[in-house]
């Protein structure tokens, strides 16, 4: 199939299929008129890569997980660490992403919100960081 329908299948744009081939985690098959021409398997590891680029796994890791699904010998321990290392990542941004909120709400809370010029939201801005 071409790179319209491609995409179709996998839920991806032809510009993402096009980059993956070029940083090499899929290889296209080239038809004589020098179409790409993709396969069943070809649309699976798209829909794969779709998947694991919407969990947020790195291109890097999304090479990792595509060798291992490809290689029968593979040990689960070697996926299970490429996905725990993900996690752990997430939850770290979820603790970033906590103490972000924290510090708007009492931002919020501090400022005024009328016709008045003060606002403490951008007095915090403003003063140097202090790491909150």
């Amino acid at each position: 199939m071409k790179i319209s329908a491609a995409a179709q299948a996998s839920g991806l744009t032809a510009k993402t299929i096009r980059y993956y081939e070029s940083i090499g985690l899929l290889d296209s098959h080239r038809l004589d008129n020098g179409y790409r021409d993709y396969t069943d398997r070809d649309i699976q590891s798209l829909r794969f890569l779709s998947r694991a680029r919407s969990l947020g796994f790195s291109l890097e890791d999304c090479r990792s997980l595509l060798e291992l699904q490809k290689n029968p010998q593979r040990a689960s321990a070697a996926v299970k660490s490429v996905a725990e290392h993900r996690l752990a990542h997430i939850e770290e941004q979820m603790r970033d992403l906590v103490q972000m909120r924290e510090t708007l709400v009492s931002w919020v809370a501090q400022c005024p919100g009328d016709d008045s010029a003060h606002c403490a939201i951008l007095d915090h801005l403003s003063e140097p960081d202090r790491g909150d």
